[in-house]
């Protein structure tokens, strides 16, 4: 189920960047202490009261600057946060007042007919506020909400009222039957070229200029009789490395994409190796739950003697150690070497993802593996484990109910995790393990 996007826009220095990390500073979906799940990013999972949502932080709308034409970037930018968001965050300054700047951006958000939230930041005194508030009526986007990011003030009420502004519930994206397959990765690692040769035809354009894919361009197809839905994403970018405006959004429209995925196609450039890019668009997917299979591209071009292969998976073993259960291929988009074995494994890791473990065959397992390797103690007590369940699949996700989670070591978290995918697979599913208190007399 794909999650709604919440985007907040406005001109720079009002404190978007400020509003989002107050937003989602203690109420973030990332719950992992996991090596290698970078968390400085412009896009964040946020919870409040229950419900879902990802919130951007734009870059500033700046028309002043100079540069590009920056009165079509600026148009060109509320339209498609307008268009792709749920739902936007107009944020501006209480303590320097309104400019042409936010009017204008004013009249752009209301020209994209979606639901507009006015915040006005910065306010310290609401007493004050109240006597003011009207000036901000001008705008004509609504009543303006007051609050103070830095210190956490009334970001209760805005979280309301964001809730109040989203579409209810949400349903899931099409057929559950077809399986969505998200073409994921930086600029210019190939996606577009790969998303073509799947297809065995020129459904998308390729070219070697960063950024060409601006869309999520989603194509149904058929493979060994079943139907597959791909989508080819545009390139994710570090956050400053983003100029042209109109790229925000393209992030928004790729974090989208692998929201509706069930599996991705985690697109790397070979010869270059991983980045820290790389490592924070694989880690949107491995806490989205979708399945994942390591995609190294241009192997064409990487020198090779006959213990290179080894050699490179070592290493992106190495650099993506939270992807241990991700399964890899080595593969040419331009040559097409390899490109035929990547939907097998397609297969493979959407089947991983939806496996579902008997509560019999689960626990008979689970009493092995506590014999094999007894639970540990701390301070005199030992752990007791007294049973496992799974709750869902994509991802698979497990119950063990014990007497004190406190002395659950990470470490033996770690093996009950190895001993399920050694007994069951779940090759290229993220395990999401939920550690419960049930007292032994229950």
């Amino acid at each position: 189920m794909a999650k709604p996007v919440v985007a907040i826009v406005g001109r720079p220095n009002v404190g978007k960047s400020t509003l989002f990390n107050r937003l989602t500073g203690g109420f973030t979906a990332i719950v992992e202490d996991t090596p290698g799940v970078t968390r400085d990013r412009l896009y964040r999972d946020g919870d409040w009261r229950g419900r879902t949502f990802t919130l951007i932080d734009t870059g500033g709308i700046d028309l002043r600057a100079s540069g590009a034409p920056l009165a079509e970037q600026t148009r060109r930018q509320a339209e498609v946060a307008a268009a792709e968001a749920a739902l936007a965050l107009f944020l501006v300054d209480g303590q320097s007042g309104l400019t042409e700047e936010d009017e204008q951006i004013a009249r752009f958000l209301r020209r994209g007919g979606k639901p507009v939230l006015l915040v006005v930041n910065k306010v310290e005194s609401f007493t004050n506020f109240t006597n003011g508030a009207h000036e901000y009526l001008a705008l004509g986007v609504g009543a303006a909400l007051p609050v103070s990011a830095a210190h956490g003030l009334n970001t209760g009420d805005l979280l309301d009222a964001v809730m109040a502004a989203l579409p209810a519930g949400g349903a899931e994206d099409g057929d559950p039957d077809i399986v969505r397959v998200a073409v994921v990765g930086r600029p210019n690692v190939g996606k577009s070229s790969l998303v073509n040769k799947l297809l065995g035809a020129e459904r998308v354009i390729v070219s070697d200029i960063p950024g060409t894919t601006r869309d999520a361009v989603d194509t149904p197809f058929v493979y060994e009789d079943r139907h597959y839905t791909l989508i080819d994403t545009a390139g994710i970018r570090r956050k400053n490395k983003i100029a042209a405006q109109t790229e925000n959004y393209s992030v928004i429209r790729a974090l989208r994409a692998i929201d509706r995925c069930d599996v991705a196609l985690m697109l790397l450039d070979a010869v270059e190796g991983v980045t820290e890019q790389d490592k924070r668009i694989a880690g949107y997917v491995h806490e989205a739950g979708k399945g994942i299979i390591l995609i190294l591209n241009k192997w064409d071009l990487v020198e090779k003697d006959s213990k290179t292969l080894s050699k490179v998976e070592k290493q992106v073993r190495e650099d993506t150690g939270f992807l241990h259960y991700a399964p890899t291929q080595f593969i040419s988009a331009l040559t097409g070497q390899r490109v035929h074995k990547i939907m097998e494994l397609v297969e493979f890791v959407a089947e991983q993802n939806s496996r579902r473990v008997q509560t019999s065959v689960l626990n008979a397992e689970l009493r092995e593996w506590m014999y094999m390797n007894p639970p540990p103690g701390d301070k005199g007590k030992r752990l007791k484990i007294f049973y496992a369940t799974q709750q869902s699949v994509q991802p698979p996700t497990f119950i063990f109910f014990v007497n004190d989670p406190d002395i659950l070591h990470f470490s033996y978290k770690r093996y009950l995790e190895n001993r399920l995918r050694g007994a069951f697979g779940f090759e290229g599913a993220p395990i999401r393990m939920i550690i419960r208190q049930r007292e032994e007399s229950a």
